[in-house]
């Protein structure tokens, strides 16, 4: 009994001093502490955002219920009871009057809302804060304070840190968010290079109030009234000083130490090149957003010797034959990259209504067809075109970073180059606009003799008219028969469809300088993403109809611009079919599209796409390419080859002079078939990632010097290995002179 006695006093005394704590000790410290007051403005302000936050919710419910993970009623359930909180925080100005405790408070806030900004962030990169790795949550956390810090010591004001610091982080997160939507891949600081593209193409997305977008904004919310509530305390000035210095040097310290030494690099604290959205998946978007940062330039290849780039050139082709000759008659070259096109197939087997693409499946005469390893998924088309007419790979540049916006910005060998000096006449032709990635410099530089956008096809304003009044898809087939009656088929869903790209083209043929051999490089735009909106003028004729794989709309859009594809390719090739003089025609997929994600972790048998065998990672980068030519052709099909190889694989087969660095580059390809983004595949058909050591490391240092040589080398340019000789470049140096 005695035991029970103590027991029940011990239960008493702690309940007496709860008790007593609530009803004496906390009301007497609140206050003697804290003032709490309202005022008209703030009462009908708060009440107003509560009741506009709880609206949105309801009328956004279906994007809560529409989930299919448990956790969704209690995020429903956060954003129903949220507002209350916010509108409270906008309702009550809370002033602590003691001035230990309200510093202390501060200090703490300073401390406490990186965890409310992390929460934001990664919501909008779709993983919550309960999901996240400890790593990725410590560098996310480390990273935000010091944004706070380096505010802080430049302001001295806790408002304007707070607020400084989670505008810029929401937007782009924000971004980030609907990125990985519409292109299935993470946002990266190169992606503010191509801002004027993305542009270009925003209306073809149908953007939808996300519920992780809802429940981020929510958090903004808080945090922005959270900082506008705040006043830094008045500290003694030295005090303040010391703080700010610290606050100021312990940032200096860290990003010095982060951009100007490989300290973090060799510790692991850099984004997963390999992966980049498993990367942002374990450890967050802003820790891998910043840590991007890093690699935004390009820096000289370690033990870069611009006298020894001809020795890497004549060692690797020293046993190729004698340059080929060119023919009496040279052949007019047509290549054609062609906008998302691919067989969704090298994912995995499924079954549709009818053939996607019979023609190019039964294109065997004259044909070399296979498949083509691509550097980019879902977007960045320009890279894979850099590729292919440079010969150069992606692969050696910063990771995410984009060629054509940060690289081209003086004349460049590729095989523009080799076949005007071999007197071919050359267009560009892209029938879009023209401020798309940089074309009309990097055009310039590569020498192109003409080129034609969408500008030199259509009224440009009949575009613009129909970006502005966007809402209605069908708007622009209304336009296009007002000013264009007697063009039929030029436009399918919004863009220059593939059958009157190819009419254009055609007409450029025939109007041609006959006196000397054609070259013409072509992007097509048909079928570009934004798979979700229908269109009058477009019969989705291609459905898929295996049992697994029946609820992809995007996906049954996306083949069914397949098959149009494949048809007007056809079409062109009947024409020249009839073409007396011998024509080489070369077409190839830029990447393949931006669909559901599902589909293709449905496809390759993954639940998660963000941890894909090497393997299944380069499937995704795969798209067909095919080289056909009107007169007798060896036949062959090619397994795999990257694009780097492709424009040389075309001259080639077309039988004009190769530069040292094309022969080089044929060379090199019957060793390593492979070299993209995601790795490297060897002639065995083993697969290495970028991080594995082995025996083709060495080859592929070579190749990336002689790559920098090309590129960023102007004054050390080995001019011999990328140019055919008696070649005069744009600054009309002939380079079989004496100083040369």
């Amino acid at each position: 009994m005695n035991i029970s006695k103590k027991v029940f006093c011990f239960i008493k005394n702690v309940y007496s001093g709860i008790l007593r704590f609530f009803t004496y000790i906390l009301p007497e410290f609140l206050k003697n502490n804290f003032e709490v007051t309202s005022t008209k403005h703030s009462r009908i302000t708060g009440i107003s955002v509560t009741a506009a936050l709880i609206i949105t919710t309801v009328i956004d419910c279906k994007e809560f219920l529409s989930l299919d993970f448990s956790q969704k009623w209690l995020l429903l359930a956060f954003c129903l009871v949220f507002p209350f909180v916010i509108g409270a925080l906008i309702f009550y100005k809370i002033k602590i009057t003691d001035k230990t405790l309200n510093c202390i408070w501060h200090f703490l806030l300073i401390l406490l809302l990186p965890i409310v900004t992390i929460s934001m962030t990664e919501c909008l990169n779709n993983i919550f804060i309960y999901d996240m790795t400890y790593l990725g949550f410590f560098g996310n956390y480390m990273l935000v304070l010091l944004l706070y810090f380096f505010v802080f010591a430049i302001s001295g004001s806790f408002r304007a840190t707070v607020i400084a610091v989670n505008v810029p982080l929401f937007g782009l997160a924000v971004a980030h968010c609907y990125i990985m939507e519409f292109r299935g891949t993470p946002f990266i600081p190169m992606d503010f290079l191509s801002i004027t593209t993305a542009l270009n193409v925003a209306n073809t997305y149908t953007f939808k109030l996300m519920y992780t977008v809802l429940i981020a904004a929510m958090i903004f919310i808080f945090l922005i009234v959270t900082g506008i509530k705040l006043n830094t305390p008045d500290f003694h000035t030295v005090t303040k000083a010391i703080v700010r210095g610290f606050m100021g040097t312990f940032f200096a310290v860290i990003m010095g130490l982060f951009f100007l030494t490989s300290i973090f690099a060799d510790a692991g604290v850099k984004p997963d090149f390999w992966n980049q959205s498993r990367g942002y998946k374990n450890y967050g978007f802003a820790f891998n957003f910043f840590c991007n940062t890093k690699y935004l330039y390009m820096s000289t290849p370690n033990g870069y010797n611009p006298d020894e780039v001809g020795e890497f050139v004549d060692k690797t082709v020293k046993e190729t034959s004698t340059p080929i000759e060119t023919p009496e008659n040279a052949p007019n070259i047509i290549c054609i990259m062609n906008e998302s096109l691919s067989d969704l197939k090298v994912l995995g087997d499924f079954e549709t209504n009818e053939d996607y693409m019979p023609f190019l499946h039964s294109l065997t005469e004259n044909t070399v067809k296979g498949n083509l390893y691509v550097p980019v998924i879902g977007a960045g088309t320009s890279n894979t075109e850099f590729e292919f007419l440079t010969g150069h790979s992606t692969a050696f540049l910063p990771s995410g970073s984009n060629a054509y916006m940060l690289y081209i910005k003086n004349p460049i060998a590729s095989i523009v180059s080799t076949l005007e000096g071999q007197g071919y006449s050359s267009l560009a032709f892209h029938p879009y606009y023209s401020s798309g990635w940089n074309r009309v410099d990097v055009y310039k530089y590569m020498s192109f003799n003409n080129t034609a956008f969408l500008e030199n096809i259509m009224d440009i304003s009949i575009m613009n008219e129909f970006m502005q009044n966007s809402s209605n898809p069908d708007y622009i087939q209304t336009l296009i028969d007002q000013n264009y009656p007697d063009r039929n088929n030029m436009i399918l869903r919004q863009y220059i469809s593939d059958s009157y790209n190819y009419r254009v083209l055609i007409e450029d043929f025939e109007n041609r300088d006959k006196t000397v051999p054609y070259f013409a490089f072509n992007v097509t735009m048909q079928n570009h993403g934004g798979y979700t909106t229908k269109f009058s003028n477009f019969n989705e004729s291609i459905t898929l109809t295996s049992a697994d794989f029946a609820a992809y709309p995007k996906t049954n859009r996306y083949l069914s611009l397949v098959k149009e594809s494949d048809k007007a390719f056809s079409e062109l090739i009947n024409y020249f079919k009839g073409v007396k003089e011998h024509t080489v025609i070369c077409m190839f997929g830029d990447h393949q599209p931006s669909i559901e994600t599902s589909f293709v972790s449905n496809a390759l048998g993954v639940d998660d796409l963000s941890n894909l065998t090497p393997e299944q990672e380069q499937n995704r980068h795969v798209t067909p390419f095919v080289i056909w030519a009107n007169y007798d052709i060896e036949e062959e099909t090619v397994e795999r080859l990257s694009a780097n190889y492709l424009s040389t694989y075309v001259l080639k087969v077309a039988g004009v002079n190769l530069t040292e660095y094309n022969r080089y580059l044929l060379k090199l390809s019957e060793k390593i078939p492979v070299i993209d983004t995601v790795g490297y595949i060897d002639f065995e058909g083993n697969y290495y990632n970028w991080n594995d050591r082995t025996g083709y490391t060495e080859m592929l240092n070579e190749y990336e010097k002689i790559q920098y040589n090309n590129i960023f080398d102007s004054k050390n340019k080995n001019t011999d290995i990328f140019y055919l000789k008696g070649y005069k470049g744009d600054e009309g140096i002939d380079l079989d002179s004496e100083e040369e």
